[in-house]
């Protein structure tokens, strides 16, 4: 399965409270309006209070982008406001609701490009919400509360949620997975982690659980990656089309349809509602507790919006949080604050006591949980073939502060680390660089670029690697020869690209150039430039380590290549930077 766009740098995690937070201006105002409406039912229902009336004033337009999943609620909603009349600041509000995938509308917003014609947007996750706002020069997106939540489970047909003890046996996350990768036991689809808040909320608490029970190398968490890359589909909406909805007929037997699927229980509840009881999915809720999707509502560009938007924006928010509004949402099968029990949701989704629809979703994952997930996803589904570039120039031998090694052996061990989460399938290679290396050149070639699984005499590509970097030593005297290396490099990662994989150069370095006969700088990026090609992306990943390096200039150098540059401290973190910069490069590249 190809590459999909993916997650950016960071990300937020996806909290079940669907209560709104107080963020600035804006969002007093939305507090304030959601105290007087739940001040009490009596007062909820004056309609002087509620702004509705026989007439009104001018209309105020109100532009709402919205997930697939929640958009007909919303659309409700409006139609609802615009026949009761419901103002604001004496003006009807004229509510206008689009829908688009989450990913869609957050890279769109990432990328900052033109004033969106909505100014408010209402994804299923807060993830979607940190993706944008990781890029410096994106769209600005407030989150002035979460108006629903939706709890994430495993739906399964009648027929294979009998044969797993439905309802009253539950399973971990990890049993229900690990029963698909026992061959043709369970034909278990889910939604692409890159394109989906859904798939990879599962795929984080499934990582996080394998590790639990003793997955240390993350080897466990990757072969159920792979095994749910197979029947991976690229959004929510599809993955709906995968299920059998006839569950003792053909449909069952046919090996490409699935007979479960990782999807919230929204989803399931809107499933059931039309499939009927013939297509209907039961619902599993893994006892080691769901994560949720959270509906964050949300300003979109709030400092152009005018004061009208922003007090329409927030009313339209206030009646979705009254209690006419929870009803609705609830009816389209979300939960809400104000849901005493969430049985009949659950009943129609597919959920029966005792499996545990009522417990508390489980706590949000932390976003360096979300980032090593989605690097392990990225990397797992699809072979990369990368080419690491190390600096072995003699200031490698400085020690790291507080740490009492050096910055080539803290380097070497992030290294062999990132190594690890490669699979067999993945092509990696080996150079470093330094002055006085090579006769006149700056770099060698030290293991080139090949499968991992390849034998190579009494071992694999993995061991000539493994040993490769473990014997990097800083070269005495030595100077960073970096432009003609990071040339060099590029040259050879270029010409050897190879088709169907995730191509890149990484380039670590722990100082700027010092080989005063080198090509310029500004030579350097025309060649970059003119070396790559957007059919053929060979982004370049550039790690600046240490003091002494310019942020600025591996900045440039690797945007020549639509790669990336970084800055990191502690060499340590260099592991964690190459599979962030992949994220970011697989974005870009899709």
């Amino acid at each position: 399965m190809g590459r999909h766009s993916s997650m950016p740098d960071g990300y937020g995690s996806a909290g079940a409270d669907p209560r709104p937070r107080s963020r600035g201006r804006t969002v007093a105002i939305a507090t304030a309006l959601v105290l007087v409406v739940a001040a009490g039912t009596a007062l909820a229902v004056r309609s002087d209070l509620l702004g509705l009336g026989d007439s009104c004033g001018d209309s105020v337009s109100l532009g709402v982008m919205a997930s697939p999943d929640i958009a007909p609620a919303l659309r409700d909603a409006a139609e609802r406001a615009h026949r009761q009349k419901v103002t604001s600041d004496g003006n009807c509000l004229d509510v206008t609701v689009t829908s688009s995938d989450s990913y869609k509308v957050a890279q769109s917003l990432r990328d900052g490009g033109g004033k969106p014609d909505f100014q408010v947007w209402v994804p299923d996750s807060g993830l979607w919400l940190k993706r944008v706002g990781a890029n410096s020069g994106a769209t600005s997106v407030t989150a002035a509360g979460n108006i629903a939540s939706s709890p994430v489970g495993v739906g399964m047909v009648p027929t294979a949620a009998k044969s797993f003890g439905w309802p009253d046996k539950t399973y971990s996350w990890t049993q229900l997975t690990g029963a698909a990768m026992k061959g043709d036991a369970l034909r278990l689809g889910a939604a692409d982690p890159a394109r989906s808040a859904t798939g990879l909320l599962a795929l984080t608490k499934l990582a996080a659980a394998a590790q639990k029970s003793g997955d240390g190398d993350g080897t466990q968490a990757a072969a159920m990656a792979k095994v749910l890359s197979q029947r991976t589909s690229d959004s929510d909406g599809q993955l709906m089309d995968t299920v059998a909805r006839d569950s003792s007929g053909t449909e069952a037997g046919n090996p490409r349809r699935n007979e479960a699927l990782i999807l919230s229980e929204q989803a399931a509840y809107t499933h059931n509602a039309e499939a009927g009881d013939e297509g209907a999915l039961d619902l599993f809720y893994p006892k080691d507790g769901s994560p949720a999707l959270d509906y964050p509502f949300s300003l979109v560009d709030e400092g152009a919006l005018t004061t009208d938007q922003s007090r329409a924006a927030l009313r339209f928010m206030t009646l979705l949080s009254a209690p006419q509004g929870r009803t609705l949402l609830e009816k389209h099968g979300f939960r809400t604050e104000g849901t005493g029990s969430p049985e009949a949701v659950a009943a129609q989704a597919g959920g029966r006591s005792p499996q545990p629809y009522a417990e508390p979703s489980s706590e949000p994952a932390t976003e360096e949980q979300i980032e090593q997930t989605l690097g392990m996803w990225t990397i797992t589904v699809q072979s990369a073939r990368i080419t690491t570039v190390v600096d072995a120039s003699g200031s490698m031998a400085n020690l790291v502060p507080n740490r009492g090694q050096s910055r080539m052996e803290v380097t070497k061990a992030s290294m062999l680390r990132a190594l690890a989460t490669f699979t067999p399938e993945d092509e990696i290679g080996l150079w470093e660089f330094s002055t006085l290396l090579d006769g006149n050149r700056d770099y060698k070639q030290l293991v080139p670029t090949e499968r991992l699984g390849d034998a190579k005499g009494t071992g694999t590509q993995r061991d000539r690697l493994s040993a490769a970097f473990t014997g990097l030593q800083p070269v005495p005297d030595g100077a960073t020869g970096l432009y003609d290396t990071t040339l060099a490099a590029y040259k050879a990662a270029t010409s050897s690209y190879k088709d169907g994989k995730f191509n890149a150069l990484v380039v670590v370095t722990d100082g700027v150039n010092e080989d005063a006969g080198s090509i310029s700088r500004s030579g350097l990026i025309s060649r970059l430039e003119e070396l790559s090609d957007p059919e053929r992306p060979v982004p370049l990943i550039a790690i600046a380590v240490g003091p002494d390096t310019d942020k600025q200039e591996i900045e440039q150098i690797a945007a020549a290549t639509g790669g990336s540059g970084h800055q990191v401290s502690d060499p340590a973190d260099i592991q964690q930077v190459i599979l962030n910069a992949i994220i970011k490069a697989g974005a870009k590249s899709n």
